[in-house]
């Protein structure tokens, strides 16, 4: 706003230049800089502090949404618009963990599969297209590493697989269930990321045993694999960002039971019996 800009300038310039500068009357500018501060400037100078110590309270951790949940919950009634437009004023931004990746050499893994998806997320029928991947879910306890692998069909979740670490038994273990649980069909694409535990010799000879021809993202772009990054986002939003697990064992409880066959649905994850 040009009278806002006029009034941090004012100390250091003439006001009759900066109001000629930028087309604005002298008059209106006084006008503006004197008149007394609404009912809702003064609301919102008295929410500021309250949201700024939520926000630190939640160590950094909370969007719009759940700052506005978290300042209803302490008696004060306002509306999460306003929530949102003072967050975005002020600064305030919710701190986001990176996505755990491992960091392996390239000369240690075999070069790349193509990327025969090429993000067409749409498929006529059920094991057509596998796409899988990992993520890690913090414990007190350290790192839980999930596996997934989805039907793009039906965007359900055909097999799974949880440990401590994150090797190559991990991805195995997943492609097993989803062997097992579906009737693979020649031709089915196996699409994942360019992960160590993807790339590794053992698993892309267990997908040439059965016949599945890989296709890999391209290096650096989550959006050639937006299903499972998007399922896990989802995954995450709904059992991991608002809790601390104490163990694995608590978290894979809850996540077991959020996984058994469960599927992406109108942006929440619905679980249907197996």
């Amino acid at each position: 706003m040009r009278y806002a800009f006029i009034r941090t300038q004012e100390a250091v310039h003439r006001v009759t230049r900066l109001c000629a500068a930028l087309a604005v009357s002298r008059s209106g500018y006084y006008a503006w800089r004197d008149r007394p501060a609404s009912a809702r400037a003064v609301a919102d100078q008295r929410l500021l502090p309250e949201l700024c110590r939520l926000h630190q309270q939640a160590r950094e951790e909370y969007g719009a949404i759940k700052l506005w949940q978290a300042l209803t919950q302490t008696g004060v009634s306002c509306g999460r618009h306003r929530v949102a437009r003072l967050r975005r004023l002020a600064g305030l931004e919710a701190r986001r963990v990176r996505r755990f990746r491992v960091s392996v050499e390239r000369h240690q893994l075999p070069p790349p599969a193509p990327n025969v998806l090429e993000q067409r997320f749409v498929t006529t029928a059920l094991n057509r297209i596998w796409v899988g991947d990992i993520t890690a879910v913090p414990t007190q306890a350290g790192w839980l590493y999930v596996a997934v692998l989805l039907d793009l069909y039906s965007r359900r979740v055909i097999g799974w697989a949880m440990s401590a670490k994150p090797d190559q038994q991990l991805t195995l273990e997943a492609l097993a269930m989803a062997v097992r649980q579906r009737r693979i069909q020649p031709g089915l694409i196996h699409h994942t990321d360019r992960g160590a535990q993807y790339s590794a010799l053992a698993y892309q000879r267990q997908l040439t045993t059965l016949g599945l021809p890989p296709s890999m993202s391209r290096k650096g772009n989550c959006y050639d694999n937006a299903v499972a990054e998007s399922f896990f986002s989802i995954l995450k939003n709904e059992l991991v960002h608002h809790q601390r697990y104490r163990t694995r064992d608590d978290a894979s409880r809850e996540i077991f039971a959020s996984l058994k066959g469960s599927t992406i649905a109108s942006g929440c994850i619905r679980a249907w019996a197996i």
